[in-house]
């Protein structure tokens, strides 16, 4: 009798969709390992957002549902819900914000869509938002009309399959001069109200929802450059991430030291498309960019210079456009290069 040793886990799985794909994230439900949601790039109005899951016995991924969007959608994320006590909720940001409902029969329903500008027949896009992981009722959204909304959530009770969700407009502010690119939620003083943004006019700002009279400002690019991604360090909130329009470097910050960047990442040898620390480490990102390259950084020598990488995975067949560390399955990455979808074990 011969005894067949176990299937090696492979290191990398990959998804080929019918479109180019941008936005993408990992779910963080307890009860479904390997979920991902992502997003189509047609520069035209009908898009597509997919959800697929990983079959861990084929080593494929499965199609759990496929919806049509309005636009591209600029960011995706699933509701931070590590215990899977809220319904199975998905928020894109495009024209408008919108929160789609996963039904247990694998089809996926729009609860509810969130437009500030009532008055008015145009909607200024929404550059990108964040879900915030201590409180999951709220939601910032950023918007090149120089504005940075946050949103109440209500889930309601069930009505045949479907929880009643809808939202109204909490606070929204004028966070700066120009554009708004991207806005994330801090784990500092409890992980509730404080944020940052980063926009076209070059700043970093960080904004308390309890007093919103005034912001701070962070950093400022010393040319002005627009600054397109902003990403908090998960474990330790004094540290933050940011990198300009067309950089080859990432910035890191430290908001106990503002205006002078405490480290330079500057390995890429093409502009950097995504920033995302590590969920379980404080010292540990990862960058992604242009140069088909996927970079993982250990950065606990701080203030010392950053010289190498530690980690470094080459996409042969394209340029990588985004990167998500996988909130409750920190040994996956997961990136999107032209029409595919790869999950790396880090």
């Amino acid at each position: 009798m011969s005894v067949h040793p176990p299937p090696k886990r492979k290191e990398i799985y990959k998804y080929s969709a019918q479109w180019t794909l941008y936005s993408m994230n990992w779910s963080v439900r307890p009860d479904k390992r390997f979920r991902l949601a992502v997003g189509s790039f047609v520069e035209e109005y009908n898009n597509k957002v997919q959800i697929v899951q990983l079959d861990e016995d084929t080593s494929e991924f499965v199609v759990r549902s496929t919806f049509d969007h309005p636009y591209p959608t600029t960011k995706i994320m699933w509701i931070p819900d590590s215990k899977g006590i809220y319904p199975d909720l998905l928020a894109t940001s495009g024209d408008y914000l919108r929160v789609w409902q996963q039904g247990n029969d694998g089809d996926t329903r729009m609860a509810c869509l969130l437009n500030n500008n009532k008055n008015s027949d145009f909607c200024a896009p929404l550059t990108s938002f964040d879900w915030n992981e201590v409180e999951p009722n709220l939601i910032g959204t950023s918007s090149i009309d120089t504005t940075c909304t946050i949103w109440g959530l209500e889930t309601g009770q069930m009505l045949g399959r479907v929880n009643v969700v809808s939202g109204h407009v909490k606070t929204q502010l004028i966070a700066h001069d120009k554009e708004v690119f991207d806005i994330a939620f801090s784990r500092a003083g409890g992980g509730r109200d404080m944020f940052a943004s980063v926009g076209a006019d070059g700043s970093v700002r960080m904004f308390d929802l309890r007093h919103l009279e005034h912001s701070t400002i962070i950093y400022e690019d010393p040319a002005h450059t627009p600054l397109l991604r902003l990403a908090w360090n998960k474990q330790d909130p004094n540290y933050l991430s940011t990198v300009a329009m067309d950089a080859c470097e990432v910035i890191i910050l430290d908001v106990r030291v503002p205006c002078t960047p405490v480290a330079r990442l500057n390995n890429h040898r093409a502009c950097v498309n995504g920033i995302a620390w590590a969920p379980h480490s404080s010292v540990h990102i990862c960058t992604a960019g242009d140069d088909h390259q996927a970079l993982i950084w250990d950065v606990q020598q701080m203030p010392r210079a950053i010289e190498d990488p530690i980690l470094a995975y080459t996409a042969a067949e394209g340029e990588i456009n985004q990167i998500q560390w996988g909130a409750t399955q920190p040994d996956w990455i997961a990136i999107c290069y032209n029409k595919c979808l790869e999950i790396l074990r880090v």
